[in-house]
C-alpha cells in the first residue's frame, strides 16, 4: 500500500474556490478502482491549511490515478488558489492485522 500526504496553503480569497474542486477530485478519486481511500481536512489551527490523505494499492493505481481527467484537471486548477506551492509525502506500508 502507498499513503501520500498533500499539503496545500490555500489564498483565503480563493477558499471556496479550492473547496469546489477538491471535493470533485476527492469524490472522483475515491471510486477509483485502486484507492483505497482519499479524503481531505482543514487544520482547524490554521485555517486554509489542508491536507489530503490518500492510500492507493500500489505504484500502478497511482500511475493510473495520475492519468484521469480528474486529476490532471485538478493538477492544472489547484495551483491558481493555493499561497505556496504544494508540500507532499509518499510513504509505503502494509496494514497490521
Amino acid at each position: 500500500m502507498i499513503i501520500i500526504h498533500a499539503f496545500l496553503k490555500v489564498d483565503s480569497n480563493k477558499r471556496q474556490e479550492f473547496l469546489d474542486i477538491a471535493k470533485e477530485v476527492t469524490a472522483l478519486s475515491q471510486a477509483e478502482e485502486g484507492n483505497i481511500s482519499y479524503q481531505f481536512y482543514e487544520d482547524p489551527r490554521q485555517p486554509n491549511s489542508f491536507v489530503f490523505l490518500e492510500k492507493w494499492k500500489d505504484g500502478a493505481a497511482i500511475k493510473e490515478h495520475e492519468d484521469t481527467a480528474h486529476f490532471k484537471q485538478f493538477s492544472k486548477e489547484v495551483p491558481n488558489v493555493l499561497s505556496e506551492p504544494i508540500k507532499v509525502e509518499l510513504f509505503e506500508a502494509s496494514a497490521i492485522n
